[in-house]
């Protein structure tokens, strides 16, 4: 499966050469990530399609920060501003476009129970 997630990955994200070892590791955890999310009574084979995508789309949010790590987010000189794209707010909507793609598999997290 990670093989597929990295494929999906590579795909959508218009991948770098240099990447490739970063988003395999970033695929590989995807998918931990979302095998352990996965209600008791669900495995990765119940939804292959859905889980490969979610799994890009994290992988890809990962990228995301990683790409931006370091780098300044404005910067101005004279009459010129210059800004970075926002790598946070763009992996938050991966996240949440892999979260809500799997909510059918996925144990339900909105949950919270206090003892009384």
């Amino acid at each position: 499966m990670t093989q597929r997630i990295m494929e999906l990955a590579r795909t959508l994200g218009q991948t770098a050469e240099q990447e490739e070892e970063l988003l395999a590791t970033l695929c590989a955890a995807a998918q931990t990530e979302l095998t352990a999310a996965l209600r008791d009574d669900v495995c990765p084979g119940d939804c292959p399609e859905a889980f490969a995508l979610a799994g890009a789309w994290l992988a890809l949010a990962g990228l995301e920060i990683s790409r931006e790590a370091g780098q300044a987010e404005s910067f101005r000189a004279g009459d010129v501003t210059v800004q970075q794209g926002n790598a946070a707010q763009k992996a938050r909507l991966l996240r949440g476009q892999a979260k809500q793609l799997m909510s059918a598999w996925t144990k339900d997290q909105r949950f919270l129970f206090y003892g009384v």
